[in-house]
Order: C-alpha cells, then sequence, then structure tokens
C-alpha cells in the first residue's frame, strides 16, 4: 500500500499559515551524495522522473563540483542530460567559475552556490575561510544573473556548528546579506546538525527582516537529528516562509559533518502540510512509492516515518 487510509490526513488549517508551499527537493542531490557507494547514473534519472511525475516542481538535479570532492556526484554531465527534458526546476551545485562553464555548456538554467557561516565549515567544506569562499561565488553569481539563471545561496550552520558549538544569529544575517547583495535570488538557510529548534528559528528569520531581508527570498533546510525538523518547518511557515527544503525518503546527510543526519523527509512534510489544508501540488501516493522503489535500490527502509507507515515497511 502507498496511499493514505481514505481521509487521512484529516485537514485541520490553522490561523496565518501559508496557502501553498514550494517544496524543493534534494533528494537526488543533498541525499544520494552522501550514499557510501554511487548511485548508477540512469537510477538517478529515473528517480528524478519519479520525483517530477510526483509533482515536485524543484528538483535538485546534482552538483558539478570536482569528482574528487564528492564521487557520488561526479556522473553530473551525464545525468543532466537525460533529466533536461523534464517541464519542472532542476538546479545544480555550482561552486566556482569553472563549474559555472559547464552548467552553461549543459543548458542549465537554475543554481546554486553553498556558503557556510562558521569558519570551521568553511575551510572543511571549501579549504576556504568564510569570506574567501564569498569573494569565489562572487563572480559566479555575478555571470549566472548575466545570462539569466536564478541563483539560490545556501548557508550551512545556521545554527549550530560541531567544532564551534552555537552559533550567533548576527553571523548568519551577516553572510545572508553578503549573498543577497551579491545578486542571489533566494537563500536556503541551513540546519547542517539538525540543532534548531522553534523559537531559534523564529529570532533568526526576524532578524533577518529587520536587517532587509525579506521572508520571501528566505527557504529553510532543517536536518532530523533531534527530531526537530517538523516543529522547526512549522515555525518558519508561522513566520511566512513558503519554500522548504525537503529530501524524498529522507536521504542525506552532509559528508562533512559526521554528526549531520537526514534530511527532513518530504513525505513527512506533504503529510504534514495536507493536514493544515497547506497545497503542495504533490501526489504523497505516488512520491511514497518512488521512495519505496529508491530504497529498494539502496538495499535498507526508508528512513521516513510516513514512508514506513503507508507502504508497511519495517524499520
Amino acid at each position: 500500500m502507498s496511499t493514505p487510509e481514505p481521509g487521512l490526513p484529516m485537514v485541520v488549517p490553522a490561523p496565518d499559515l501559508p496557502a501553498r508551499v514550494r517544496i524543493h527537493e534534494v533528494g537526488a542531490r543533498d541525499g544520494l551524495q552522501n550514499e557510501k557507494d554511487a548511485v548508477p547514473t540512469e537510477v538517478k534519472a529515473e528517480f528524478i522522473r519519479r520525483l517530477a511525475d510526483a509533482g515536485l516542481t524543484t528538483i535538485e538535479a546534482t552538483s558539478l563540483v570536482r569528482p574528487e570532492w564528492v564521487p557520488q556526484l561526479a556522473d553530473a554531465d551525464r545525468l543532466y542530460p537525460l533529466v533536461a527534458d523534464l517541464p519542472v526546476a532542476l538546479p545544480v551545485l555550482v561552486p566556482n567559475n569553472r563549474a559555472l562553464d559547464r552548467a552553461l555548456a549543459l543548458g542549465v538554467r537554475r543554481i546554486a552556490v553553498f556558503a557556510s557561516v562558521t569558519e570551521s565549515f568553511a575551510k572543511a567544506n571549501l579549504n576556504r575561510t568564510v569570506d574567501e569562499a564569498l569573494a569565489m561565488f562572487a563572480p559566479v553569481v555575478a555571470r549566472a544573473r548575466a545570462e539569466g539563471i536564478h541563483v539560490r545561496g545556501y548557508l550551512s550552520m545556521c545554527f549550530g556548528d560541531p567544532w564551534e558549538g552555537s552559533v550567533p544569529i548576527h553571523r548568519v544575517v551577516r553572510i545572508s546579506k553578503a549573498l543577497m547583495d551579491m545578486g542571489c535570488d533566494e537563500l536556503s538557510l541551513g540546519d547542517t546538525i539538525g540543532v534548531a529548534t522553534p523559537g531559534h528559528v523564529q529570532d533568526l528569520l526576524s532578524e533577518l527582516n529587520e536587517e532587509g531581508v525579506p521572508t520571501s527570498a528566505i527557504g529553510v533546510h532543517f536536518h532530523d537529528t533531534y527530531g526537530q525538523a517538523l516543529a522547526n518547518t512549522l515555525a518558519a511557515l508561522q513566520h511566512g516562509v513558503t519554500t522548504v527544503d525537503a529530501s524524498a525518503g529522507g536521504l542525506g546527510g552532509c559528508p562533512y559533518a559526521k554528526s549531520a543526519t537526514g534530511n527532513l523527509a518530504t513525505e513527512d512534510l506533504v503529510w504534514m502540510l495536507q493536514g493544515l489544508g497547506i497545497d503542495t501540488g504533490v501526489d504523497l501516493g505516488r512520491l511514497t512509492a518512488t521512495s519505496v522503489w529508491m530504497a529498494g535500490h539502496l538495499g535498507r527502509p526508508s528512513p521516513s516515518r510516513t514512508v514506513r507507515a503507508l507502504s508497511h515497511q519495517e524499520p
């Protein structure tokens, strides 16, 4: 079984929430990059096609980083042409100008740059300081915007860092403003190790607004390390956020931060949003079936509670 019981979840709207949420699906990139073994290119392409068929309109396809950095995504140049015909947004991660050249050659129309809020993670992930990384991204963003390409700016470690501990909100605000001033169309605030709590989320969003970053430009990206991802998402929705990152089946983590566990599962997010009467355009049955299919290829059950409940998978 891969469809909810009739009438479930029961729709009970809550006040002052968005009517619609855009899910930024990251399973094919952020999810699969953390797998021990590389998934075959054809399986990745079919995964993306099934996600699109389930109604997801933004599916992060891959990353154009150097293969030795993330070997699981070394097939980016072969993968993208296999899915480029899909009528959905297919952003790719682009760390530098050389990667942007590759993206332009592939016909990519949406890219993302990946900044860090903390020096420790900037060093581990990009082998640069925070400001050196921003300087590297500036010409990438400028060129992309000149080509009419949509640019997303990721910020990692917004709520806590495994090496540095708590992260001051003013530091997140500074990097957010730098990316927006650079020309990014939207930001994604990453709780890379899953330590955020709802009050922290709302304080950060309020401070960003006070410093001129509009809620309309903000997406949120929560990990479920401490079981807080849905609670934090609800706090963001109450603030007016309408873009939420999630990963089909709860795939993913972070190859550079070992304390980072899985992303918020898209199915768990959709179940909550459906119950709140918030439109996503996603068919939960098809999405669940897709995650069950991918779990079969990966050789283990999905960590998503909704996938397990709807498919009767054993944990």
